[in-house]
């Protein structure tokens, strides 16, 4: 694991030739963790992770496992769910207001583009999923 990685504990639930299920055990280290406001598994005490299994790895049902993703592709999920959607909502909001539409009209709007944008991340969510790769990682 490189020192940019993010990593969570968990505990292996099932395997099947295709998914591995793990339980993300929550940890104190997530309140440290620079990402920890922007991060999904740090919302709740229980996560549950779905994973490619490794058809090499040796894995059992129970065991303690480290689920480690790229930081990388943390921070563009980020910038995914996060930062574009409230970019888009701002500029929309003021180029309508600035063109001479209400605030009403402009606030909906802004929502509708807010939304359109979620739309298409679920339209390529297969694609995305291909790019968020986690791996398992078993503690010693």
């Amino acid at each position: 694991m490189a020192k940019e990685d993010i990593s969570h504990r968990g505990k292996i639930l099932s395997i099947t030739p295709l998914i591995t299920t793990v339980q993300i055990i929550s940890s104190s280290a997530c309140s440290s963790c620079h990402a920890a406001g922007f991060c999904a598994l740090g919302e709740k005490a229980e996560k549950i992770v779905e994973v490619q299994t490794d058809p090499y790895g040796f894995h059992e049902v129970g065991d303690e496992v480290n689920i480690i993703l790229k930081a990388t592709a943390g921070l563009k999920a980020v910038w995914l769910a996060y930062a574009i959607p409230v970019v888009l909502l701002m500029l929309t909001i003021l180029l309508m207001i600035k063109t001479g539409f209400g605030e009403l009209t402009s606030a909906l709007t802004g929502l509708g583009v807010v939304v359109l944008w979620y739309f298409v991340l679920w339209l390529f969510r297969k694609k995305l999923r291909n790019e968020y790769v986690f791996k398992i990682e078993k503690l010693r």
